[in-house]
Parts: C-alpha cells; structure tokens; sequence
C-alpha cells in the first residue's frame, strides 16, 4: 500500500516528505478522509457540489471501470474535459489505477489534438460532449485508441462516463505506484505554435505544489474548483 506525504508547517515553506512507495491520488484524497472530512464540499460546479467522500467514490469507480475495461497500469489516457466534476473524477481516478492521464487544452485545434493522441499512443480518450465534434474525424487515424468515453449526455455511440462509472467498484485500492515515476503527463503547444511533445511530471512534486493551496469552496457555479 502506498504511504502518504508528511509535512512540516512549522517551516515556511512547508517541509515536505514523500515516501518512495507512492500514489499521488491516494494521497491527495485519503489525506483529506482521514482527517475527517469526507463531509465536506470538495467541489463545485454548475451542477451543484460534491462532498470528498462523493468525490473518493467517484475517483474509484472510474479507475476500476478504466481496469474493467482492458486499460492497464502505465497505459495513458488523454483527457479534453472542461470544468465539471468529471475532470477530477477522470484525473485522480486514472492517476489512482496507476494509468496515467494527459490532461489537454480544450482550445486547440483538431490537429493538436490527432498528434497529441498518436505522441502519446493513448489508450483511451475521455472527451466533453461538447468536444467530442472536434475528435471525431480523427478517430480512423489513431491505431492506438482503443476507448473513446463521453462526458455529458450525448455519447454518439461511445462509451459514456458515466457507464464507466457504474463499471467500476466504489473500492479501489491504490496501484503500487512510486514516487520517481509520473503520475501525469502534459501537452501543450510550443512558441512557434507547433505541438510540444508529451511532458511527465514526478509524483514527488504534487504536494510541493499542493500543500498550501487549501481554500475554503468556490461560492460561484461558475467558477468550478477542487477546493
């Protein structure tokens, strides 16, 4: 089993430890239910608000159901998500099955988005509905794309969110990750407009980026947030 980080808020900046046996969506979640706040709201969207327990359910659903699947530790899924609960529900759950989620501008353009999906041979594609017209001529090119999954009410024949969800297991333990491998890659697109190639970041530094980023709820639907 993957340990939590550790920091030391007596130092400014925090002093944080990361063990070597690591899983940064464990960690990043099981951290805020062991202290007890599994009540409280999480995030925030249009469609009203999510509590850390109903946020750690739906993390663990989605990564079971990527492993129901066929999708296995170290396969990469690209996501084009906007701003709901899904993002998280996506991101950590793939980061917590030990798959690993390249998280994508959702401005770019169909091109980006074909080499995006060929540099990092992603297994599978989680997209928002209103997204999805963007992808879909693309899809007979990519020998690597096995799933295409909907997030939204219109799948258009794909596998909608939601029915992964309901795939999965509202248990799921934490693949056994460490924290010299990436959790998560990036994409992006270089200054002379062209694509960059896939970036991986280290799991060691989430928390570095994280431990003092604690607010209190976004009070605005329109401005979606993990808190």
């Amino acid at each position: 089993m993957p340990s939590l980080s550790a920091a030391d808020h007596s130092v400014s900046p925090p002093k944080v430890h990361i063990p070597r046996d690591y899983n940064a969506a464990y960690d990043l979640i099981e951290r805020n239910l062991s202290a007890g706040r599994a009540g409280r709201v999480a995030f925030v969207d249009d469609t009203g608000q999510y509590t850390f327990g109903e946020l750690a359910e739906r993390v663990n659903r989605f990564g079971s159901g990527l492993r129901a699947i066929g999708l296995e530790m170290e396969h990469r899924v690209l996501l084009a998500l906007t701003d709901t609960i899904d993002f998280p529900t996506a991101f950590f759950g793939a980061i917590k099955a030990g798959i690993i989620p390249v998280a994508v501008n959702t401005l770019l353009t169909p091109k980006d988005y074909e080499y995006m999906l060929s540099d990092s041979r992603a297994k599978a594609l989680v997209v928002s509905e209103q997204l999805l017209p963007q992808f879909a001529p693309l899809l007979p090119n990519l020998p690597f794309l096995k799933h295409v999954i909907v997030s939204g009410r219109g799948a258009s024949g794909h596998a909608a969110l939601e029915e992964v969800l309901a795939k999965g297991s509202p248990e799921l333990s934490p693949a056994p990750t460490t924290s010299d491998v990436s959790p998560r890659s990036s994409t992006g697109k270089a200054s002379s407009g062209s694509p960059r190639r896939t970036c991986f970041f280290p799991r060691r530094n989430w928390p570095l980026r994280t431990v003092s980023a604690t607010r209190r709820p976004s009070v605005s639907p329109s401005e979606p947030k993990l808190c």
